[in-house]
């Protein structure tokens, strides 16, 4: 690339000093010495103004003009000697005077100037205007006083013919003085990026003028003849007019002062444009020394044009005089503009020598520092850096000065590389650390540094920084930082190979904190947390993590040779030092802890994630945790294996229970519910069994098992609901369904557990249900698998309530199995006890399965339930069951569950036989005598039983919303 930019000024310097070695030796002949003085001059001359108007005709803007005005003053000389050399070479005749030869170039110089002038910049001032003028009269008179002394004054005393002869011999060398006056006065900014252009061409017509001035003297001019040298000076001239367009381009870069933002600073006189004006007096007093020195007269003309050169030049001296008293009053504001934003800046400017010694402070340190800025002047800066910054500073500023070193190597007219910004601790006059945020930037030979105390920022940022990896109610590490230091130490295990320090991780819950919570308020609730991270800090080691999780959850990062045993004893300190007392606000509140334990495991190789062991580790002491609470709270539980595949398992039934509702995997089956005193069925109850990839109805056991939790038991509730429900309606004849045997409609049993009865949205299903089927609410019954733990028995009675007033029947169902008190059963809003089949299973053969059923039937009547048994199997169950006073029965000895068609001709047969009684009939008849008088169901078993209970016998916080705004509870669901 360097190589092809100047190959063009190469070629232009040689064909110059070939055309100059050819005009010195004389070209050799006669007749070529003059082709080359004329048609070379002409040929070099058109070469010129057809390059300038061809550029001239692509460039834009204000330069056009110029270069059409420079290619035209080139054509003028083109047509001059070319003129020339047909009267040499062709006509071979002597140049006459008065020919079109001389009017040709006699334009050249006035076509040049006008393009000179549209070139140059122009002044933006008055001031400007008149020092161009004192300028250009002092070149012009300067040279014209000298070139009338050497020649012109002979020229003008030689002439004794016409005036336009004498006119026509003085406009040569005045033109050409003009246009050196104008190219050596004015300024070229070359506004379209190529001064260099624009200078090029200014050095062609130099040469030209000079070359001119040059002929105009008598002695040389009475002498001339083409192909002498001096035509190598006009060659010259002519051949860089003509590569001045197309030389390369260059940009200056843009220099600006820091303090108008980015616009370009006042222009400031060159020393060449200084000293113009001096050196053109200079040239006048030559010019009148070389008439004194000479023993000639003084000429009046001399002697006239070196007064207005005089005259001009102390003109000139007194404008530049108040152009420097301008300049210094707006240096001085400037200063002072400088110094008031130093002074008054709130940031702390230093100054600092190349070997760290400040020069200067701003007044700003004393507040800042609370240093005299006075004081710190002649110290040293690192001397006021913390020990433990100074390297970092020093590496810093070493980096920032070897990137402008870099910066200015590569690109010497780039610009300074951008500030470096150093963050320090800088000690302040009252001996505290402040944190200092500087920016350097570099001044002459050392720095400036602009400091500001960023203390409170650095503080609040420590304070964020503690916020979000601690918990703001106890002050304990979160989970984020929980897991960052369980990855770090599983990481450090790894590296040591699994040897030497353990890892384990424990999970804690509060038992019973949610009770504490809606009864003492949650201020009180938030306490005994903080007492309980107390707590627990106090019971771990110091190298140990307790952290929070949220909630009542906390969990602690051992580390350390410690053994499982060791383990489990901290774990059990743990657990007895959270079940210990609360006393908060006076009052005495307890709570315990459920704590699972998962070890970490050595994982060696490329292979071993932390991630992902830190993962794992959490959940299985998550999982273990969990564990801990379903098996009866208050206990440690350590993480086995089979936890995780037993979660497996439940999440894998939970998809398949999903699946299978969603893609019709369960069909619904019902068991007829048999009057055992007339064998009449009073009712049936909706099974649900699953469907098998070979059409078998299975009993989806363990379906149901993991149905008891999560978001597939709700939609497998909501399902078992609607279909029961639906299929009743339809039994009835909504929409009507003709049958020959027109079976009479019976109320239809859904059991369902206590979680799910209690769950959101539950009683919301039941009302859509019988909406959208219009089956009556009376032939719906609801029964409660067993009551389940007495925590929910509050919310069940509220929904059980909420139930009845819609008209729906409630029963329970497998009672005696499973928990529960009998007060909470006295307190239930119950129609009907249905007995479990374990306590059907034995009434053949064990007497105290008979007595224990019976007690259980007696205190149905005695609730004023109607009594009902399962699992009814056996002719001799069925015995037992009417000896008892039970009223209702189903089972094997009936029916087994039945699909619609077989259902359909059971509801038609309309009764079913029944076995002889065991013992007397006049006994049995007192027991059903009893159960009627109790309140129990009629023979006919088709109403619905009246409750024995009264509204006031109901406490009232089982009172609830109506059927359009059901209850809502609240269900706890393990970790899946």
């Amino acid at each position: 690339m360097l190589y092809s930019r100047s190959l063009p000024g190469t070629v232009l310097g040689a064909l110059c000093l070939a055309y100059a070695l050819g005009a010195s030796l004389g070209w050799g002949s006669r007749q070529l010495a003059v082709f080359m003085g004329d048609f070379g001059l002409a040929a070099a001359a058109l070469a010129a103004a057809l390059s300038c108007l061809a550029y001239g005709c692509t460039v834009g803007g204000h330069a056009r003009p110029a270069w059409l005005l420079f290619g035209l003053s080139s054509f003028m000389v083109s047509f001059g000697n070319g003129t020339w050399g047909w009267y040499e070479l062709v006509e071979r005749t002597p140049l006459p005077q008065d020919t079109l030869a001389e009017y040709a170039f006699l334009l050249f110089a006035p076509l040049a100037i006008t393009g000179v002038l549209v070139l140059a910049q122009r002044p933006r001032s008055a001031a400007g205007w008149l020092c161009l003028l004192l300028d250009g009269w002092l070149v012009a008179g300067s040279l014209f006083t000298l070139s009338w002394s050497l020649a012109l004054g002979r020229i003008a005393a030689g002439e004794d013919g016409s005036p336009l002869r004498l006119a026509l011999n003085l406009a040569y060398p005045v033109l050409d003085i003009l246009l050196v006056s104008l190219v050596v006065g004015l300024r070229f900014g070359g506004r379209d990026g190529n001064r260099a252009a624009v200078h090029t061409a200014m050095i062609g017509l130099a040469v030209t003028v000079l070359c001119d001035a040059l002929f105009t003297s008598p002695d040389l001019r009475s002498s001339y003849h083409s192909g002498e040298l001096l035509d190598a000076g006009w060659f010259a001239g002519s051949l860089l007019l003509a590569w001045a367009p197309w030389s390369p381009r260059w940009r200056r870069p843009l220099r600006e002062h820091p303090s108008v933002g980015g616009l370009p600073r006042r222009r400031v006189a060159t020393t060449f444009s200084a000293l113009t004006p001096y050196a053109a007096a200079a040239v006048c007093t030559a010019g009148i020394l070389y008439n004194a020195l000479g023993g000639r007269a003084l000429d009046r003309v001399v002697a006239s044009a070196a007064c207005t050169v005089g005259l001009a030049l102390i003109l000139r001296q007194g404008v530049m005089l108040l152009d420097n008293l301008s300049l210094a009053q707006e240096l001085a504001h400037k200063e002072a503009h400088f110094r008031s934003l130093v002074q008054g800046s709130s940031d702390v400017i230093m100054i600092a020598g190349a070997n760290g010694v400040l020069s200067y402070v701003s007044p700003a340190a004393l507040g800042v520092y609370g240093r005299d800025p006075e004081e710190l002047v002649g110290g040293n800066l690192l001397d006021l850096v913390h020990p433990e910054d100074v390297d970092r500073v020093l590496a810093e500023v070493r980096r920032f000065l070897a990137r402008g070193r870099l910066a200015a190597h590569r690109s010497p007219a780039a610009a300074e590389p951008s500030a470096a910004r150093v963050e320090c601790r800088i000690s302040s006059g009252a001996g505290e650390w402040l944190h200092v945020e500087s920016t350097v930037n570099r001044y002459r030979d050392g720095l400036i540094l602009n400091s500001r105390d960023v203390t409170e920022r650095v503080i609040l940022q420590a304070q964020l920084q503690h916020n979000a990896f601690h918990d703001p109610l106890t002050d304990l590490p979160n989970r984020a930082l929980f897991a960052q230091r369980l990855r770090t130490a599983l990481a450090a295990r790894g590296q040591q190979g699994g040897a030497g320090a353990g890892v384990a991780v424990l999970f804690l819950d509060l038992d019973g904190f949610k009770a504490v919570n809606d009864s003492a308020g949650h201020q009180v609730g938030d306490e005994l947390l903080v007492q309980a991270a107390r707590r627990l800090q106090g019971a771990v080691r110091c190298g140990d993590t307790v952290a929070r999780f949220g909630g009542d959850e906390f969990a602690a990062l051992v580390c350390g040779p410690l053994g499982r045993l060791q383990v489990q004893e901290l774990a059990e300190r743990l657990r007895i030092a959270l079940s210990e007392p609360y006393w908060i606000g006076g009052a005495e509140l307890s709570v315990a802890a459920s704590i699972g334990i998962a070890f970490g495991t050595p994982e060696r190789g490329p292979a071993a994630d932390p991630r992902a062991a830190t993962d794992e580790l959490m959940r299985n002491a998550d999982l273990a945790m969990y564990r801990a609470k379903s098996e009866g709270k208050g206990r440690v539980v350590l993480y086995t294996p089979a936890m995780r595949a037993d979660l497996e398992r439940r999440t894998e039934l939970e998809e398949r229970l999903r699946v299978a509702v969603r893609e019709g995997g369960f069909t619904l089956l019902h068991q007829p519910v048999v009057d055992l005193a007339t064998g009449a069925v009073t009712g049936v109850e909706a099974q649900a069994r699953w469907r098998s990839a070979q059409g078998l109805l299975l009993t989806p056991a363990e379906f149901l098992r993991s149905a008891e939790h999560g978001d597939a038991a709700t939609r497998f509730t909501r399902w078992l609901i609607h279909e029961a429900v639906t299929a009743a309606a339809r039994r009835r004849g909504l929409p009507p369904a003709r049958t020959r045997s027109a079976p009479a409609p019976v109320p239809v049993s859904v059991r369902l557990s206590v979680q799910r009865l209690c769950s959101p949205g539950m009683y919301e299903a039941v009302v859509a249900a019988l909406r959208d089927t219009g089956l009556p609410a009376g032939h719906l019954v609801v029964e409660v698998a067993r009551m389940g733990p007495d925590t929910l028995a509050d919310e069940l009675g509220r929904r059980l309530a909420a139930l009845r007033r819609l008209g729906v029947s409630t029963a329970l169902a497998g009672y005696g199995a499973g928990n529960g008190s009998l007060g909470a059963l006295a307190r239930l809003p119950f129609d009907s006890l249905k007995l479990d089949r374990t306590l059907v299973q034995d009434l053949g053969e064990s007497a105290l399965g008979r007595t224990l059923a019976g007690h259980a039937l007696r205190l149905g009547r005695d609730l004023g339930l109607a009594t009902a048994a399962e699992g009814v199997d056996l002719p001799r169950q069925v015995a037992v069951l009417q000896e008892l006073g039970c009223r209702q029965g189903q089972g094997s000895a009936f029916a087994p569950p039945l699909d619609e068609t077989r259902l359909r001709r059971a509801l038609a047969r309309r009764a079913y036989p029944l076995p002889r009684p065991l013992g007397s009939l006049s006994a049995r008849r007192a027991y059903l005598a009893a159960d009627t008088r109790t309140g129990g169901r009629g023979e006919s078993g088709g109403g619905r039983v009246a409750p024995h209970h009264s509204p006031s016998d109901l406490p009232e916080h089982r009172a609830v919303a109506g059927p359009g705004h059901g209850p809502h509870g609240e269900t706890v669901i393990p970790p899946a």
